[in-house]
């Protein structure tokens, strides 16, 4: 700080001393790993120096990320199975444990972005509802018709094979978040302030490394619980939400948002879902 500046010019974030430290450096697959936990869950990450959340370093790293944040979940799917509770009733508490891991991030985005996109009849008025904490009657529609999807998409494949569900949901995660990815690079930020605009652009090249590397991952889960054809099927049916979805945005905001991102996640996830599960 130089005599010229002065001290209540520093935030009081800058002067709080829980805040964690401003990184030193550190940019490798470990510290793109960590950023993309911290910023997609609640997981512990340790106590290395915080980062500011940089769009194009999570993307190449958010598939091992989401593979961190969905083994427990889809861990806990396969043993409440085996033990013999009810195949309904793990999958509900695989589902909350998600829940938990990812801080019910993917959730809470699609209700904003239900009520907001279809809550408002302006631009402005839509991006009001988006940062209003409080859910309305589409956000709460949207927020348990995702949560019942999944608890009943799990439940019916468990009770088939817990193996290939739990495997199947985790290949669906990791394709729904990196795919998600795609509305950064589409669209402009609608707000100047919001986390998608302070993470800053994402370039196709480093969606395209995260993407493919998505895609790996759900043919090794995916192909095993199921066969190529719902593999390409998934691919298919996922592409087909995320261009829905941000021409969607497109028309009704203009840009994109941290909400419209975790929505189309949440969208992402039940599109491969939806084309595996004939097959499991």
């Amino acid at each position: 700080m130089t005599e010229e500046q002065p001290r209540d010019a520093i935030s009081a974030d800058a002067l709080d001393p829980s805040r964690p430290a401003p990184a030193t450096g550190g940019i490798g697959l470990k510290d793109d790993f960590i950023m993309a936990l911290r910023f997609f869950s609640r997981l512990p990450t340790g106590s290395s120096p915080h980062q500011p959340p940089e769009l194009g370093r999570i993307a190449m790293a958010l598939p091992l990320a989401s593979v961190a944040i969905g083994i427990g979940p889809a861990l806990l799917l396969i043993g409440a199975t085996l033990i013999g509770l009810p195949t309904y009733f793990a999958a509900a508490l695989a589902v909350a444990a998600m829940v938990i891991a990812t801080g019910a991030m993917a959730d809470d985005a699609l209700a904003d972005a239900a009520d907001g996109l279809f809550g408002g009849q302006t631009v402005e008025r839509r991006l009001e509802i988006m940062k209003d904490s409080r859910h309305g009657t589409y956000g709460v529609a949207a927020l348990s018709l995702f949560i019942l999807l999944r608890v009943t998409a799990l439940g019916a494949a468990a009770a088939i094979n817990p193996l290939a569900a739990a495997a199947v949901w985790l290949a669906a995660s990791i394709v729904g978040r990196s795919g998600a990815l795609w509305l950064a690079v589409a669209l402009p930020p609608a707000r100047t302030n919001g986390a998608a605009a302070t993470a800053g652009a994402l370039s196709p090249a480093g969606f395209a490394v995260g993407a493919v590397f998505a895609a790996v991952l759900l043919f090794v889960l995916g192909a095993p619980a199921t066969n190529l054809v719902a593999i390409g099927l998934a691919v298919l049916l996922a592409a087909a939400v995320i261009a829905g979805w941000t021409a969607t945005c497109r028309r009704l905001v203009g840009g994109q948002t941290g909400d419209l991102i975790g929505a189309l996640g949440a969208l992402a996830e039940v599109a491969v879902l939806t084309a595996l599960l004939p097959f499991v």
